[in-house]
């Protein structure tokens, strides 16, 4: 049975869409659903049962009730609305994990959650994010870039036998273990350059104007008017040259 605040959450996702969840053996899959997290349905008839989940192709923006798949082992999240926000419950069996395609920006953040609530991962794929700097996420990235970050990713997770559905070789362990911790990703300031060299630009959330501090009422200005004093006679004017008395 469901408990009251269930039945609230699926009366509020105008329930759920019994004919989308395949169950099978120990997978489970509920695809193209467009719902927000994960319905609370799914971990209380299946979630004690469920190797393999892969909740594709909805609105995810939270991994809330992940936590009651305990003998998850596969994970499938590809084209949600997941961000560096989200928060990775213990999967201590999880061993793949697929994020193609959300909203990760925060490469670090990520694998630091990895790291400490998978210990068992062997694969993971971020393809078409921006924490995976490649041309599906940014076309100005190029191949020296993936390779930095295959590096760093490969540091921070040495049980990695797959990265992105290629596999990690024994080469780029190597290197990895090398230099890997130097190939962290780090956003530079954004900058303007002036005469005297590089100038961090403002912040533009800061409440800093250049206009006086009091409040002006109507009429209150100031202002200097005076008369002209120069005269432009021309005699320096290049064209000078070509304009005869007769012109004139």
């Amino acid at each position: 049975m469901l408990d009251e605040d269930e039945t609230v959450i699926d009366l509020a996702h105008n329930f759920v869409n019994t004919s989308a969840i395949n169950f099978t053996g120990s997978s489970l899959s509920y695809v193209g659903q467009e719902c927000q997290r994960i319905p609370p349905t799914l971990a209380q008839l299946y979630g004690c049962r469920v190797q393999s989940l892969d909740l594709s192709y909805n609105c995810l923006t939270t991994l809330k009730g992940l936590e009651r798949f305990p003998i998850l082992q596969t994970l499938i999240l590809d084209n949600n609305l997941l961000t560096d926000a989200m928060h990775l419950p213990y999967l201590p069996e999880l061993h793949t994990l697929s994020l193609n395609k959300n909203k990760i920006g925060d490469l670090e953040l990520l694998l630091r959650k990895i790291a400490n609530n998978t210990a068992s991962l062997r694969h993971l794929s971020l393809l078409g994010n921006v924490a995976c700097p490649n041309q599906l996420s940014d076309a100005e990235k190029d191949e020296e870039d993936y390779r930095r970050y295959r590096f760093y990713v490969i540091y921070c997770l040495p049980t990695l036998q797959f990265l992105d559905s290629t596999p990690v070789s024994s080469a780029e362990k190597a290197e990895a273990q090398r230099r890997g911790q130097y190939m962290k990703i780090i956003r530079p300031q954004k900058f303007s350059f002036a005469n005297d060299g590089p100038l961090a630009l403002p912040d533009m959330n800061s409440t800093y104007t250049p206009l006086p501090s009091t409040r002006r009422m109507a009429g209150d200005h100031q202002g200097a008017y005076g008369k002209c004093r120069f005269r432009y006679t021309g005699k320096n004017s290049e064209g000078n040259r070509f304009i005869k008395n007769q012109d004139l």
